[in-house]
């Protein structure tokens, strides 16, 4: 079992899903996400999802891409991002990079996955990269022990989903909407799109966009098997009149969010 197999095992055991905290890399600095991060575990958050900012968004929201530039602009490189991932993986949470495909080919794909897993890295999660040209990824990421993570939306064909959790290996991510990142509710297309992933699959399968409160965590907890939360947690600093009382706001939702996973 990966780590984040193993995690997932235990949040099932004691009948609940795993709460996945997101942040882009550098926001409000490199070391105030490092912060924030860690105050998502230290109060709950089961794995971290750390955004590589990249100019270019796609699913990301205003929220997210506000913070993504103003890191961008205070000069967050891959290697930083890396770095970022070698201090919270430190704190015990599998830590994962959400990242577009560009970044990683301009890294270099085989480097990029070797460095990773080197600063302590368990997956990776790619937005806009198709099966179809994921070949070079599949090769690096096995040769360096990762865990590759796909999407599948409402949008998805079952022969759509066959072929993305075919090559999914950590979690099957269920983006719970056609759209970009931080929406304030969750799709009621979402317990639907999971109900057509699991035959294809016996992989964990986690809902994100849209999740703000411990009620909608709740309710994802009782048929899935990870809440992501992202947005929120990134509007919360950016709202911030400091960064010390940004991050003591992001441990209060996060505490709110892992109580709300474990309701029954």
């Amino acid at each position: 079992m990966s780590k984040l197999h193993e995690v997932f095992a235990a949040a099932k055991a004691e009948n609940r899903a795993a709460l996945i905290g997101y942040l882009p890399a550098g926001f409000p600095s490199v070391d105030g996400a490092i912060d924030a991060l860690r105050a998502m575990v230290e109060n709950g958050v089961d794995m971290v999802e750390l955004g590589l900012p990249y100019s270019d968004p796609l699913i990301d929201g205003p929220t997210i891409q506000a913070a993504s530039e103003r890191a961008l602009e205070a000069g967050i490189t891959t290697k930083l991002v890396l770095a970022t991932v070698e201090a919270v993986a430190a704190s015990g949470a599998p830590t994962l990079v959400m990242t577009y495909w560009s970044p990683i080919e301009r890294y270099g794909v085989e480097r990029f996955a070797t460095d990773l897993a080197a600063a302590g890295g368990v997956g990776v999660i790619t937005p806009d990269l198709t099966p179809e040209e994921a070949g070079p990824w599949i090769d690096a990421t096995d040769a360096a022990g990762l865990d590759r993570v796909f999407l599948v939306a409402p949008s998805s064909t079952e022969e759509r989903i066959a072929v993305v959790t075919g090559i999914t290996t950590g979690f099957v991510y269920a983006a719970s909407l056609m759209g970009v990142t931080g929406v304030q509710s969750v799709s009621a297309a979402a317990p639907a799109l999971v109900a057509r992933t699991r035959p294809h699959t016996s992989l964990p399968v986690a809902v994100g966009l849209g999740v703000t409160t411990a009620a909608q965590a709740a309710d994802i907890a009782q048929y899935a098997d990870g809440v992501i939360v992202g947005s929120a947690f990134v509007r919360l600093l950016l709202d911030a009149a400091t960064p010390a009382e940004g991050v003591a706001a992001v441990g209060r939702l996060a505490a709110d969010l892992a109580a709300g996973v474990r309701r029954h």
